[in-house]
């Protein structure tokens, strides 16, 4: 008898999937970050060169919190499960989501005073754009996927509460001093872009691809929002939010499919039907 035979209570919790476990892992996921960032913050206050803050004020906890991630996976026995193939996969709009976010990160690299910023803090922000999309790629579109998937939801469901939880860690800005009204308009961009993420997930069939496309797109926002080069492009640059927040809202209209519970009690199959 192998261990899969016989799974100990830990991941057998974990296989019934649902979305309050989902709720449950990101807010212990929440907890545990902000505890690494405390944990980070006397290196941080010490730190008086703006790359160094970058590497120390978010990167390291970030990085920490891809090390729990891995980790959890693991334990529960997902890692292969989480970075195969997908059980279902999408119709050719969806490449729509991947396009409107490619594009836009484009055009932002494209229009950074990479002189002005400097190697150090281009560097710095890459990276760390790494270690966020990994991290919040494999919390929302891995694991709140796979839990929503093995309790038996519709993929409409699973894209809105993925959506959802992730727009809402976002939500942790206010404690930071970000207005309410910065804070509002980031959950619906953070969710419309959660969207994205989905149906990016859907239809390369694989979640190191929208890890990668995440990746790109912090680094992009905070580089040419910082230090922004002059002319036309970097105006429709600029516009890359709110083309993001149209393009989720109505796309999500168009999510079909649905993949069966893999929960312990039922037998494991796939609804092959795409959308």
């Amino acid at each position: 008898m192998t261990e899969n035979d016989n799974p100990s209570a830990w991941r057998r919790f974990w296989e019934r999937g649902g979305w309050w476990r989902a709720l449950l892992l990101v807010v212990v996921y929440y907890v545990l970050y902000q505890l690494g960032s405390l944990a980070f913050a006397p290196l941080f206050a010490s730190a008086d060169d703006p790359a160094a803050q970058i590497w120390i004020g978010t990167a390291l906890p970030i990085a920490l919190g891809c090390v729990l991630l891995v980790v959890f996976a693991w334990s529960v026995g997902w890692l292969r499960e989480l970075f195969g193939p997908q059980p279902i996969r999408g119709g050719g709009w969806m490449w729509i989501a991947v396009a409107v976010v490619l594009l836009f990160n484009v055009l932002r690299f494209a229009t950074v005073d990479y002189a002005a910023a400097g190697a150090g803090i281009v560097v710095a922000w890459i990276v760390t754009g790494l270690f966020i999309g990994f991290a919040e790629e494999v919390l929302t579109r891995g694991f709140v996927v796979n839990l929503m998937r093995k309790g038996g939801y519709r993929e409409i469901t699973v894209a809105l509460v993925s959506a959802l939880l992730f727009s809402v860690l976002h939500a942790g800005n206010l404690l930071s001093g970000q207005s309410p009204l910065t804070t509002g308009f980031q959950l619906v961009y953070t969710f419309a872009f959660g969207i994205l993420m989905y149906l990016s997930l859907r239809v390369t069939g694989n979640l190191i691809w929208p890890i990668l496309l995440h990746a790109t797109t912090d680094p992009s926002i905070f580089l040419q929002g910082a230090y922004p080069a002059g002319g036309a492009l970097t105006g429709i640059a600029a516009q890359g939010n709110i083309a993001v927040v149209l393009a989720g809202i109505v796309l999500l209209f168009f999510i079909r499919g649905k993949v069966e519970s893999t929960a312990p009690a039922a037998e494991p199959g796939i609804d092959s039907r795409v959308a």
